[in-house]
């Protein structure tokens, strides 16, 4: 999330809430951030140096990124990449309708994996059946 962040950042000035909309567009499937995550992750840019706050005439915090946030996000480019890359395969496929099957059994697979791990009762044996047949799938998939 943090380099998402100042990666947006580097790309114009922003205020806290157009980072969670953008966060939000980029990612797709009505995944927005709350303000409990981007908030500390600006603390943290902001300790780092990476970034620098502005306060606006209507009192709203703006942020921009700092010469050491350019360093940074240059250091880590190939990452970026690769998460924003993520991000856009999951949002297109979100979007596809061809894969509307595929986004309904994973919605079901995640369902079925809250309900059985809010179960206190499961044991290190049913974890390990449960890894083991994701790990098979995902095996099987990777064969098609």
């Amino acid at each position: 999330m943090k380099l998402l962040v100042l990666y947006l950042i580097s790309l114009a000035p922003k205020f806290g809430y157009d980072i969670i909309k953008e966060i939000g567009d980029i990612v797709g499937g009505g995944y927005s951030p709350s303000t409990g995550t981007i908030y500390p992750t600006l603390n943290y840019l902001l300790e780092q140096q990476y970034i620098h706050e502005e306060i606006t005439p209507n009192e709203r915090k703006r942020y921009s990124i700092t010469a050491q946030g350019i360093e940074h996000l240059k250091a880590k480019q190939d990452c970026v990449a690769n998460i924003l890359g993520r991000f856009e395969t999951r949002r297109r496929i979100q979007e596809d309708e061809r894969y509307i099957d595929i986004n309904t059994a994973m919605e079901n697979l995640k369902a079925a994996l809250r309900l059985k791990l809010s179960n206190s009762e499961i044991s290190i044996a049913e974890i390990q059946k449960i890894a083991d047949q994701i790990e098979q799938a995902a095996t099987n998939i990777a064969h098609l």
